[in-house]
Order: C-alpha cells, then sequence, then structure tokens
C-alpha cells in the first residue's frame, strides 16, 4: 500500500484540491466507514450529507459543494478518480509466480509464450497457443487447438473447449464453461435428437467473465463476447449470440441463442432475454426484466413483458391499487344494474297504465 498527498492525487487523476492539499492518504473507503487517511468519493447526490459527517481525510466530488471540514478533491468523474487512486494505492490482485508445475498435463504439440504461469494439475490439449504474460491456475482445461492471447488470466477449474478463442487482457472467473455446445435439439415424435454444434467462442480483448458462467458455442455461427464487456457471475449466453462491446451484464443474466446486443449496453440482474431479436446500442434493461421483442438503440425498459421505463412505472406503479379499483368496478356494476332494473320495471308499469287508460 502506497501513501500520497492529496495534492499529488488531484494531479495524478487530473483534478484540484479544495482544501489541504498536503494532508496525506494511505487508503480508500466508503463515506460511512472512512477514517483518517482514507479518502472516499461521492457520485450519488443521495449521500450528499455525509460529506459532512465522514470522518475521512479527503471525498472526490464532481463540483464545488459549501464549505466543509474535509479536503475535497474536484474531478469531472468522480467515480473514475476514485477507481484511479484505489489502483494506484492498493492495486489489483497479485499472481504468484510459480512458473510451470510439473504436475500440469501439457500437450507436446501445445505452444506456451514467455513468462506464463500454469498451475498444478491444469491440461493443455494438442495443438493449444498460450501467448505471453498468462496466469493458469490448478485445474483449468484447455481444449485442442484454444487460442489464448497477452496476459489473459484463467482461475481455477474454468474448462474452456475447443477451437474457442480467447483476446488479450482476458479475465476467466473460476468454475466457468467456455464453448460448451449450445442447447439445440430437432424433436420429432416426440424425442429430442441433438444438433450438432459446428461454431465456437471468441472472447475479445479486455473482456472479464464472471464465476460459474456458461458461454455456449454456435450451432453454425461463432457465438461472440465483444470487447470490454463485463459478464456478471452465472450468466449465460446461448449459441450463436452476438454481444456487443463494453457492454455490462449483471449476474443471472440468461440470454437465449442467436440474439445481437449492441454496444455499451446494461443489463440488470437476472434479466431474461428471449433467442433470435436485436437490442440495440445503448441500451438499459432493468433488473428482473424478460426481454421478448426487438429493442432500439437508446431505450430504459424494465418489466415482463419488458416495456419502455416511463410507461413501466406508470403501469406498475398502478399495481398496488388494482384491489381497491376491482372493487370500485364491481359497485359501479351493481349500481348500473339496479338502476337498469329500476328503469325496467318503471317502463312496464307506465305501458301497463297507458293500457288501462
Amino acid at each position: 500500500m502506497q501513501e500520497r498527498t492529496l495534492g499529488e492525487l488531484a494531479e495524478y487523476v487530473g483534478g484540484r484540491v479544495c482544501g489541504n492539499p498536503d494532508v496525506l492518504i494511505r487508503s480508500t473507503s466508503t463515506l460511512g466507514k472512512a477514517g483518517e487517511g482514507d479518502i472516499s468519493f461521492l457520485s450519488n447526490r443521495k449521500y450528499e450529507k455525509q460529506v459532512w459527517t465522514t470522518n475521512a481525510s479527503a471525498v472526490i466530488v464532481g463540483k464545488d459543494i459549501p464549505a466543509t471540514s474535509v479536503s475535497l478533491l474536484i474531478a469531472e468523474d468522480p467515480y473514475y478518480a476514485f477507481m484511479q487512486i484505489m489502483v494506484l494505492l492498493h492495486g489489483h490482485r497479485k499472481h504468484k509466480k510459480t512458473g510451470i508445475s510439473p504436475r500440469a498435463s501439457i500437450s507436446d504439440s501445445a505452444k506456451i509464450g514467455a513468462d506464463c504461469h500454469i498451475g498444478d494439475f491444469a491440461v493443455i490439449s494438442d495443438d493449444a497457443k498460450i501467448r505471453d504474460g498468462c496466469i493458469i491456475y490448478p485445474g483449468v482445461f484447455i481444449g485442442k487447438g484454444v487460442q489464448i492471447g497477452n496476459d489473459s488470466i484463467i482461475y481455477p477449474n474454468v474448462t474452456i473447449y475447443e477451437e474457442c478463442r480467447i483476446g488479450n487482457r482476458v479475465i476467466i472467473n473460476s468454475n466457468s464453461t467456455i464453448g460448451e455446445d449450445g442447447f439445440g435439439y430437432a424433436t420429432h415424435k416426440g424425442i429430442h435428437y441433438k444438433i450438432p454444434q459446428t461454431g465456437i467462442v471468441v472472447i475479445e480483448d479486455d473482456v472479464e467473465i464472471g464465476a460459474c458462467c456458461g458461454i455456449e458455442r454456435g450451432t453454425l455461427s461463432d457465438t461472440i463476447i465483444g470487447q470490454g464487456s463485463k459478464l456478471g457471475d452465472m450468466v449465460t449466453i446461448g449459441h450463436g449470440t452476438k454481444i456487443g462491446q463494453h457492454c455490462l451484464l449483471v449476474a443471472q443474466v440468461g440470454v437465449a441463442g442467436s440474439t445481437n446486443l449492441g454496444n455499451h449496453c446494461v443489463v440488470g440482474g437476472q434479466v431474461g432475454i428471449v433467442g433470435h431479436i436485436n437490442i440495440g446500442n445503448n441500451v438499459t434493461i432493468a433488473a428482473q426484466a424478460g426481454v421478448i421483442n426487438n429493442v432500439p438503440d437508446n431505450a430504459v425498459v424494465l418489466g415482463s413483458p419488458a416495456i419502455e421505463a416511463d410507461q413501466g412505472r406508470r403501469a406498475y406503479s398502478m399495481l398496488r391499487y388494482l384491489p381497491d379499483m376491482r372493487q370500485n368496478i364491481r359497485e359501479l356494476q351493481n349500481r348500473i344494474e339496479r338502476i337498469t332494473s329500476d328503469a325496467g320495471f318503471d317502463s312496464e308499469k307506465s305501458a301497463e297504465q297507458k293500457g288501462d287508460s
């Protein structure tokens, strides 16, 4: 862990100091938990009151706020600046340099780049190519003909099936499976016949795959995870699906086969997306939504079935009133029936009186 003055940190992130630039910063924390020597951040205005009560030595903010006892680092994007400072002070996880374990099983035809570290009981199959600086943890299986780019990290018990291609600086967390057969069957007379899956999975540069994910290979075309996209834990991507660049898929998302997801999309936890649809660029899908139709660029959708967010908020806000509305409708129906019945009785009585006269 490193120590920096607030002035040094401001220079590092391209911000400016309001307060004491010489205050020493040793670590990072939240507003509520921070203490002396910590720097925190404010990116959500609902936490603004905590700036006046925090014990942090400094807080990163996006603009000047009324005078406080804490020094401020003013940055264009407080959360991004906080990330930069966290990396500077703490760094990312360090990986032990073990070399290549004698207990790993590596095919004679596999090619291993410089400065790779391969753990116990990892299996590297025929014709696999692992480029420079990769970390392969114990228990990993890498199938025939798999290609892995520079500086990628494959955590324990990951399985990568044959011929899949993994880019540079990719992180695949424990127990995920890349390139399993797609869920493709032809049902004939009640029996499900397996369809061969002839595509592969292509994971582009700077992608991170969470733990326990399943990325299916394509039936006829490749399944692609675009550059810079991040998948949370227990995400399932169906066969032939294409995820665009710099997307965020939160935990437990399921995307069925042959769906196209554009660039810079955010998909909330437990979202389900049907197959064979197109979702545009810059789309946000709220948690637990069920997407069954195409979604245009820049849309925000929620609910199941998913609809435009403003419309959805109005619709779902009415749910709590439905029992009262149902009762009111019943009462109105009863009143209408009584009025109609009374009107019919009076009409018949008037007709009888006219007949008597």
